[in-house]
């Protein structure tokens, strides 16, 4: 069995977070909130990956700050590690290509939206 990884961001600004509401059509996660990025292409890092989804999805170039955690799940009999960087700063105007919306929260305000389950191990500790 190999393993699949996504890389994933918690951008923070002003003591909030951004979350995106996912808006691909055919999606059985259509609708959910979420922590922007997107799964990891051949020969390429984790940074690299989430450098180009966060271009792609929403418009802007990162640096990433620092590695926060790694939410470990199931899909379809694929071990998937979802591995989150914080990002505390951006370039660029958001501009929404693949979500419907986006929200800026604060952690307490993080359950108050929906989520896909390995999104919930990261609000957990977002919480803490």
């Amino acid at each position: 069995m190999s393993k699949k990884y996504i890389a994933a961001a918690v951008i923070e600004k002003d003591g909030k977070i951004l979350i995106a509401q996912r808006g691909r059509q055919g999606d059985p996660s259509y609708g959910l909130w979420e922590f922007p990025g997107g799964k990891v292409e051949a020969d390429e890092t984790l940074q690299e990956c989430l450098r180009r989804e966060l271009f792609e999805e929403l418009g802007i170039h990162v640096q990433i700050a620092e590695y926060f955690c790694t939410s470990t799940f199931m899909h379809n009999t694929i071990e998937y590690d979802m591995c989150v960087f914080k990002v505390y700063d951006y370039q660029g105007q958001i501009v929404l290509h693949e979500h419907l919306a986006i929200a800026w929260v604060t952690p307490a305000e993080l359950s108050n939206y929906a989520y896909p389950a390995p999104d919930l191990q990261i609000i957990e500790l977002l919480q803490k």
